[in-house]
């Protein structure tokens, strides 16, 4: 069987959609990866699919019935009881009332359902929209209304796969979906995260028997460190775990320039992650999930679809691609008032090698020795 291109789901709600001028998603992330890769002629309209809108009956899956109608209803009226807002998370500072704030994460989430549908036989697919993985079964969470990488993960287990892999290297701990699958032993779940940074879960652990690996990580983490945890940990357990499928949540705010964490990556660390899970399991899905600088958002997860579709990312962009970066905003952030020029000209940060410290290498062993 002749293995289909690559896909990439998006959608134009994102372009409009806002959470509020002072949230830290006030920013543009998938319509720029939309927009940079059809400017770089990447995205031919084969390879694009349109994201359909979970309804609440798929939804359901996992998410409480009268959460999924709260959330329904928030939206219509445009406001929540307190009641509504101490039971569900909803109308807080981090999940805000907004005007799409149930069709926006029901389309992330019907992207991540339809892309186990669509790799079910093998193949590639890519949701930058999706990743959102502090969502709770009754309760909004961390940004996440909903957790699209649950129901991912669900969708494949109903298309009849058992063994998947689920690796987060969001600079946040994974807890929604560790809340899910963590005594499930056929869904490896391994997360790299920011130690002491919101949610406050996720500390150092592995059980191999409930195949559960978590790898908090200190500030300042560099791309020498990220090769060695991938090399010495992910690949070899990943491998061992013999998956019929893995999702990737490569969340994009584990990198230097990004204002909610304080790891120090480089994109082509991420880049690096993204290629050697490929080589692993016939089936790929790749998320997208943190990220709040919108020019080092946008141009690291271009840079995933160059990686899974095979395309050469240039020195310097073009100016098309140069114009959708120059076209960006940040406000309300002091970097966004002057950002550096390499932010609109090209797509590969420099690489942030540095030394191995001891306490990322002690904490990479202790895991393998578990």
């Amino acid at each position: 069987m002749t293995e289909a291109a690559p896909r990439l789901i998006g959608s134009e709600i994102y372009r409009s959609s806002s959470y509020g001028h002072w949230h830290p998603l006030r920013v543009p992330r998938v319509s720029t990866v939309m927009d940079l890769s059809r400017a770089l002629g990447w995205l031919p309209p084969v390879q694009f699919v349109n994201s359909p809108r979970a309804k609440p009956a798929a939804l359901s899956a996992w998410h409480h019935p009268d959460y999924i109608d709260a959330l329904v209803e928030a939206e219509r009226s445009q406001s929540v009881s307190e009641a509504t807002r101490e039971r569900h998370g909803l109308g807080t500072h981090s999940n805000p009332v907004f005007a799409e704030m149930f069709r926006r994460p029901a389309t992330s989430a019907g992207a991540s359902i339809l892309a186990a549908e669509l790799v079910a036989q093998g193949g590639v697919v890519y949701s930058p929209a999706g990743g959102t993985h502090h969502g709770m079964p009754d309760r909004a969470n961390g940004f996440c209304y909903l957790n699209d990488p649950v129901l991912c993960l669900l969708a494949l287990r109903h298309a009849g796969l058992r063994r998947i892999a689920y690796v987060d290297i969001d600079a946040h701990h994974a807890d929604g979906v560790e809340h899910a699958f963590a005594d499930d032993p056929e869904i490896l779940l391994i997360s790299t995260h920011e130690e002491r940074r919101w949610p406050f879960t996720g500390e150092l652990g592995a059980d191999p028997h409930r195949a559960l690996y978590n790898l908090p990580l200190p500030r300042g983490l560099n791309d020498t460190e990220m090769e060695m945890i991938l090399d010495e940990l992910i690949l070899p357990v990943v491998d061992a775990f013999a998956p019929e499928a893995i999702v990737l949540q490569c969340g994009a705010d584990a990198v230097e320039e990004d204002p909610l964490s304080r790891l120090s990556l480089s994109n082509n660390a991420h880049w690096g992650v993204v290629a050697a899970l490929r080589e692993l399991s016939p089936r790929y899905i790749v998320l997208g999930g943190g990220g709040y600088n919108p020019w080092s958002v946008g141009r690291l997860w271009t840079g995933v679809w160059a990686t899974l579709s095979g395309q050469e990312i240039p020195d310097r962009l073009p100016p098309r691609g140069e114009a959708v970066l120059r076209g960006l905003e940040w406000q309300g952030n002091r970097r966004g008032k002057s950002p550096p020029e390499h932010w609109f000209t090209t797509l590969r940060d420099r690489p942030r090698h540095g030394e191995i410290r001891a306490e990322v290498r002690d904490r990479v062993q202790a895991l393998r020795a578990t």
